[in-house]
């Protein structure tokens, strides 16, 4: 049965790092871009890696800019980005696709193993919904990840137990990533 750590990605230099590196730590894996209305979500991700790395936690970012052209920036300048507005020091990684053709492997795993069921309710959910149906229009079956922000949690077995949603609440989140922690 495969896992994560069967993947190799890519850091921002061009190496291949093999997600076996990670073994025995409870990971949040996400899609990111520096100019979208959830970048803010850096700032919760930040301070959770912060409070909890200690204790097993890591926070792999994969920046993307299949959604409305919101990561343009070579991968230093995203990092830099991140690094200077967020104080982000979490492991990022090189800018990938997730959708289509050309999406990463890991990603299309990733969302084989937990699909989307929805954005939830209310309006900016609505919202969202809109944007992303047409965006994703050109990736047909293979629209793996309906937007920036969606995260993964995996067991520090390397199993997908979570999908979350960039409407997900950040708080929902943390607290999913404590409890698998212990």
């Amino acid at each position: 049965m495969a896992t994560v750590y069967d993947f190799t990605v890519k850091d921002r230099a061009g190496n291949e790092v093999s997600l076996r590196d990670y073994a025995g730590k409870v990971l949040l894996i996400v899609n990111t871009a520096t100019g979208c209305g959830f970048t803010p979500h850096y700032d919760p991700l930040e301070a959770m890696y912060k409070d909890l790395k200690d204790k097993g936690l890591e926070i792999l970012d994969f920046p993307c800019n299949q959604f409305a052209d919101q990561a343009p920036g070579t991968d230093e300048e995203i990092h830099q980005f991140c690094t200077l507005k967020f104080g982000t020091d979490f492991p990022q990684f090189a800018k990938i696709d997730v959708n289509g053709e050309t999406a990463d492997p890991l990603f299309a795993y990733l969302a084989t193993e937990k699909p989307f069921t929805g954005f939830g309710r209310g309006l900016k959910k609505a919202a969202l919904k809109k944007f992303s149906d047409m965006n994703n229009k050109k990736f047909g079956d293979r629209a793996y990840i309906k937007w920036n922000f969606t995260k993964f949690l995996v067991d520090r077995e390397g199993k997908v137990l979570a999908r979350f949603e960039p409407t997900t609440d950040m708080a929902e989140v943390r607290k999913a990533v404590e409890e698998l922690l212990g």
